[in-house]
């Protein structure tokens, strides 16, 4: 078995030699893009990552098992190289490079030039070559060397003082290579590698072989001769028909020998000795990052774990302004005291489970104020004085608070008898405010990016902790998290001034925290007989259509394998060939609906079925896990996903279920009236995203088929036909109305004449004719594309800024993806805002009112509200008023609403 980096990880070679690590980032690049599915990693802005995850994953590890002293990573400039100049056809077999790829790995240079490493491209070579030149120049300078690579050109620099670590599963495992390593594959010394590679000749590179040699001749004849200089001048010896061929090939091999030699002598802009391995910019790496949307954690913390200056910065006293943390762990009878001291400042407050969104109670809580006094206490611990100060102070408005994700606290602390009121700044809504684009919120990538501060705990000189806390590292990091939420507050006050935010986040994500802190607390009651069945329901529809895909294949097979589901489709069926990827012909959903359009085979449709229902069973088993011990299902809102402003849920995800089908129907049944509560009321807005298009377009043609009363699509669709209204029928109808949600939502032509199963032309023709009968939405899409250009972001009616640095991206890809985000934003983040105010201003006027009906979920445009007995009536007038008069718009907004026992019911 193949001994592996990960299994030797001695640090340090014999006689304490440096060591130099050589990365060659464009084949590991490469690597990691086949390695990782790029549908699994991939940016809002449609930028794929795989490659960068898969790199940056594999750095991380091979930095920790090495621990090189040196580092730097080699990447080709172009396929023009000195081998192309002598020999044309040299890798001219390679196909085109993946559009996915394209971009990548200049993004991984971004990340390596955060963590202070260098990298080397130089022109007229490749990557090999710059190494070779590295590696030759280190051994001489007495290091040990390190090659990671996944060319195999570069076995022949293996020698005692360099290793070459060659990826032979993905780029997760490395298979050392060393002289004996070499040999025991290869029965040659490294020497001898390239001597053995001109003969065998290499695919990859276009460099052809001789007709009937294979490794294993090639092999012999160089042990048998020495060396490839020895087997040309006693050409003349080889027998038999290999011996011909050679002879007969021997000038394309001896050209395949000039070209398999790496170049040693390349002028490089910097000397080994400058490759030594420096601490990282930790907050730029973060950012990188975080630009990039790559938000597993253990890979940021394997990156930052292999930072030569990670010692440095965890033993850097955490300060603020200059001011060390004054900490104290508070046992019963000092919370109150403490409070009358600092109870009046501004204060930020961390609780362990401020990140959790409120799963479970409150066990620690910190406390921290601009002067450095902190404080750590467990609410167990407190007695009744204690308490009674901390639910006044918490209760109080007018002591301002700072918390990090305050709808966490909002749900729990009500567990303990506590209402939170007063919070004047909430870090994580800042900074989804100040850079909404961004998908992690995290306190500790907030305060590395904007504070410059890593949140881990201090420690002196002798390694103790800096506060002397008797609790040790978990009360003072919290207490560090406290300061670190309570200055960063500071931060965004500014920030979000900057960007004009500050209302936003004080009027309405604010408030809505706290309704939904409440909402997600009510919870929605559910009838768990009714879900049970549907499961059953849905897992017999599964297996009835795992039995119609054997009948229609002919046999059983693995339906979750994409690969025998090729097999079968294209290989046994000889179904049309569907677009091709890199793991073969795709079977996506598309594809199936695709394939079952073109032939009369069950299959296609069957699977589409198959997927449809096996995605309703998971659905309800996802719900039927939730329900809590009150039989209610408990959902998390979320207020910094979605860029545009939307909210959306999790834990279970209520929008993941089907809103227009039968079946979605069916499941929203399973949710019901709960005890001492008559009705559910369901609440939306009819086509708000085409109101607000009509809104902020004025197209006057648009804003008098709103206010003509008539059927909107209908009216649109008889102008752009031309055609009375009598004469629109359904087809042209559903065409009109794709099209209209099409353009609120950026849709292309080309994305039209997908959703509607029509040609690209047509489709561009029904665009053109639309914006000659709509010119004015025609030139506010045009306009508001310009605009964001020029600017940099897109903005709502209410002020909400979406930032689109990709619109002037030099990769099509982004840039387009850019453009339909910038025509998107400005609707949805609008129609989003609206929705927020709705929430607020209906849940306002119950509780004025003195009404016991309350607001339980919000999903998609949707609100609804469990209604008490005998408030049907008011709270429906209500409703209507709040809801209508939530914002102006120039087409008035309409308000639907209805009610029943359980939501479906409640449907209008």
């Amino acid at each position: 078995m193949a001994e592996t980096a990960s299994k030797k990880t001695e640090k340090t070679s014999g006689g304490g030699r440096p060591r130099l690590m050589l990365m060659d980032g464009h084949s590991l690049a490469y690597r990691a893009f086949f390695a990782l599915p790029a549908e699994n990693f991939t940016t809002a802005t449609g930028q794929p990552t795989n490659a960068i995850y898969g790199f940056a994953s594999m750095l991380a590890n091979t930095l920790r098992d090495e621990a090189p002293t040196h580092f730097a990573v080699a990447f080709d400039v172009s396929r023009k190289t000195w081998r192309s100049e002598e020999f044309t056809e040299y890798k001219a077999n390679r196909s085109k490079t993946p559009d996915e790829f394209k971009g990548q790995v200049e993004l991984i240079g971004e990340l390596l030039d955060a963590m202070h490493a260098e990298r080397f491209a130089v022109e007229g070579y490749e990557a090999d070559d710059v190494i070779a030149t590295l590696a030759t120049q280190a051994e001489a300078a007495g290091f040990e060397v390190l090659i990671v690579t996944g060319d195999r050109d570069s076995f022949q620099l293996v020698s005692e003082h360099t290793t070459v670590l060659y990826p032979t599963k993905g780029v997760s495992e490395l298979t050392r290579f060393t002289p004996e390593k070499v040999f025991e594959k290869y029965g040659l010394t490294p020497a001898q590698y390239p001597d053995f590679a001109a003969l065998r000749g290499d695919p990859s590179d276009n460099l052809p072989g001789i007709p009937g040699v294979g490794e294993k001749t090639a092999a012999k004849w160089i042990n048998q001769f020495g060396s490839f200089a020895e087997l040309v001048e006693r050409v003349e010896e080889v027998k038999g028909k290999a011996g011909q061929n050679l002879r007969d090939h021997l000038e394309s091999v001896k050209l395949n020998r000039r070209l398999t030699e790496l170049e040693r002598q390349v002028e490089l802009p910097k000397a080994v000795a400058d490759l030594e391995r420096a601490a990282y910019d930790r907050k730029t790496v973060a950012m990188v990052l975080d630009t990039l949307e790559i938000r597993n954690p253990s890979l940021r913390e394997r990156l930052f774990a292999v930072d030569p200056g990670a010692e440095e910065a965890e033993t850097t006293p955490v300060t603020a302004d200059g001011v060390e943390l004054d900490g104290a762990v508070l046992g019963a009878g000092e919370l109150q005291p403490w409070l009358a001291e600092h109870g009046d400042e501004l204060l930020g407050v961390a609780t362990v489970d401020s990140w959790a969104l409120g799963t479970g109670a409150v066990a620690e809580i910190a406390l921290a104020a601009a002067d450095g006094a902190a404080a750590w206490f467990d609410p167990a611990q407190l007695d009744e004085a204690d308490e009674r100060a901390f639910a006044a102070w918490l209760a109080d408005p007018a002591k301002p608070k700072v918390l990090h994700n305050a709808k966490g606290a909002m749900r729990v602390f009500p567990e303990h008898g506590w209402s939170v009121e007063g919070v004047a700044m909430d870090t994580a809504l800042a900074a989804y405010l100040v850079k909404p684009g961004r998908r992690s919120f995290a306190l500790d990538a907030l305060s590395l990016e904007y504070l410059n501060r890593e949140l881990a705990p201090a420690a002196t000189a002798d390694g103790q902790l800096a506060f002397g806390t008797d609790e040790g590292a978990e009360g003072e990091a919290l207490m560090i998290q406290a300061r670190a939420i309570l200055d960063l507050g500071q931060a965004f006050e500014e920030k979000l001034g900057e960007v004009g935010a500050a209302e936003l986040l004080r009027d309405m994500e604010l408030p809505v925290s706290a309704l939904l802190a409440r909402m997600e607390r009510h919870g929605i009651a559910a009838d768990r007989t009714h879900l049970e069945a549907m499961e059953q329901l849905f897992a017999g529809a599964v297996q009835q259509a795992v039995k119609e895909a054997y009948a229609a294949a002919g046999h059983e097979f693995n339906l979750g394998s994409p690969k025998q589901l090729q097999e079968v489709l294209f290989g046994e069926l000889g179904l049309p060939k569907t677009k091709k990827t890199k793991t073969g012909y795709t079977t996506d959903a598309d594809a199936l609906a695709w394939l079952a359009a073109q032939t009369d085979n069950e299959l296609p449709v069957v699977m589409l079925r198959h997927r449809e229902q096996a995605k309703l069973r998971v659905t309800v088993e996802g719900l039927i896990k939730t329900i809590a011990a009150d039989g209610r299902i408990h959902t998390t809102f979320n207020q910094t996903v979605a860029a545009t402003g939307r909210l959306s849920s999790t834990d279970p995800n209520l929008q993941n279920i089907p809103v227009r089908t039968d079946e979605g129907r069916a499941i929203r049944r399973g949710f019901v009236v709960g005890e001492g509560f008559e009705s559910l009321m369901t609440a939306d807005y009819s086509q708000i995203e085409l109101r607000v298009m009509a809104h902020l377009s004025e197209d006057e043609g648009l804003l008098q088929a709103f206010t003509s009363g008539e059927d909107l699509h209908t009216t649109v669709a008889s102008q752009v036909f031309g055609v009375g209204r009598d004469a629109v029928d359904a087809e042209m109808r559903r065409k009109i109305k794709a099209m209209s949600y099409g353009l609120a939502y950026g849709l292309s032509a080309f994305g039209l004449s997908q959703q509607l199963n029509i040609e690209a032309a047509e489709a561009r023709g029904l665009m053109d004719t639309y914006f000659e009968r709509f010119g004015g939405v025609r030139d506010y899409l045009r306009r508001v594309v310009d605009e964001a250009r020029a600017t940099g972001y897109t903005q709502t009616v209410l002020g909400r800024r979406r930032y689109l640095p990709d619109l002037n991206s030099d990769n099509r890809q982004r840039r387009e993806a850019a453009e339909r985000m910038a025509l998107n934003a400005p609707i949805q983040g609008t129609a989003a805002d609206i929705v927020k105010i709705a929430m607020l201003k209906v849940d306002g006027a119950l509780r004025e009112a003195g009404l016991k009906s309350r607001i339980l979920l919000q999903v998609h445009d949707e609100i609804v509200l469990e209604i008490a007995p005998g408030e049907r009536g008011k709270t429906e007038e209500l409703v209507r008023r709040e809801m209508a008069g939530a914002v102006q718009l120039r087409a008035p907004l309409d308000v639907s609403v209805g009610a029943g026992g359980d939501w479906e019911s409640a449907a209008h």
